[in-house]
Order: structure tokens, then C-alpha cells, then sequence
């Protein structure tokens, strides 16, 4: 948010109505998204897998589909649907699927915390790929930012000891 506006002003986009109100909304979704990690690893420490998961998918159709509903089915009656298209579908819902089954093995293994943190590094590679892909240009702050991104991975990893994001609190000590 700070490069965007150090680099561009206050001209975001040319027609943003309130940036202050999307920056506010970007804050509470990410804010909402760590919160459930951190419910769903407290989920995955006291059950067992496969409950978890199951759980996960089964109330995530019921809730998605609502909201596909809703949201999106001006979009489902308007598409032009073809093979492409459901390959597309196809292949995003695998990577869902891949995500969603690994996620709580390692959170078992590890804390939602290092996986928040991690996550903030996705956006550079997908960043890299569109500058060798689709010739995007970057500002000198990327590399800052992720540099400052792995500088905390590494800070946090080293001040944990061996076991320590495997032992959970409310577990009372015990590895699982």
C-alpha cells in the first residue's frame, strides 16, 4: 500500500472512489484469512486429519455455493462455457483441492503463524513469473519488501527451537 501511493500518488487506477475504504477492507480480509488458520490449526492439533478435512469440504460447498449464488450467477448465465474453459476449472479446482488436503499436514507439522508468513512471499514469485512471462516492470521496493519478508522467516525460524512450532499450547506440551 505504501509503494502504491510513494510511487503513483494518490491517482490509483485513475477512478478508485475510496482508496482508503479498500485499503481498510484489504487489512480485515487478510485479518479474517490469518485468524482462520490459526482456528483451523487449533482444529487440526485436537482432531484427527481426516475429520478436519472432511469438515472443511463439507461446510466450505454449502458456503461457497451460497455465495457463488449470490454473487456470481450473473457471471455462470453469461459465460460462453467451452473445453477451455472447463480445463481451466478443472485445473484450478486440483490446485484447491492439493492445498486444502496438504494445509493441515503442515500445520500439523509446523503454525499458522509461519504459514502467514511464508504466504507473503507468493506474490513475488507470481511476480517474477509475469516479468518473464508477460514482460511486467517492477519498483525498487519489491526486492525490499521481500527481502524484509525473508529476513523475518529466517529471524523466526531461528529463534524457535527444534520442536517448538510442533508443540502446541493447548496441548499441554505434548508432540503431535
Amino acid at each position: 500500500m505504501a509503494s502504491d501511493h510513494i510511487h503513483l500518488g494518490s491517482s490509483i487506477g485513475g477512478g478508485a472512489t475510496s482508496e482508503l475504504k479498500g485499503d481498510l477492507f484489504m487489512l480485515l480480509g487478510s485479518t479474517f484469512y490469518g485468524l482462520s488458520n490459526v482456528t483451523e490449526e487449533f482444529f487440526v492439533s485436537k482432531r484427527p486429519l481426516y475429520e478436519v478435512i472432511g469438515q472443511i469440504g463439507f461446510w466450505s460447498m454449502f458456503i461457497n455455493g451460497v455465495q457463488a449464488l449470490i454473487f456470481d450467477r450473473h457471471q455462470f448465465q453469461n459465460t460462453v462455457w467451452s473445453s477451455k474453459i472447463g480445463w481451466f476449472l478443472a485445473g484450478f479446482t486440483v490446485c484447491l483441492f492439493t492445498f486444502y488436503s496438504l494445509f493441515p499436514v503442515l500445520l500439523r507439522m509446523g503454525s499458522a503463524a509461519f504459514f502467514n508468513i511464508s504466504l507473503l512471499t507468493s506474490n513475488f514469485w507470481g511476480l517474477l513469473i509475469g516479468i518473464k512471462v508477460f514482460g511486467y516492470t517492477i519498483m525498487w521496493l519489491y526486492g525490499v519488501a521481500f527481502t524484509c519478508i525473508l529476513v523475518g522467516l529466517v529471524i523466526y525460524y531461528v529463534l524457535n527451537d527444534m520442536l517448538g512450532e510442533s508443540i502446541k499450547p493447548w496441548l499441554g506440551g505434548k508432540f503431535q
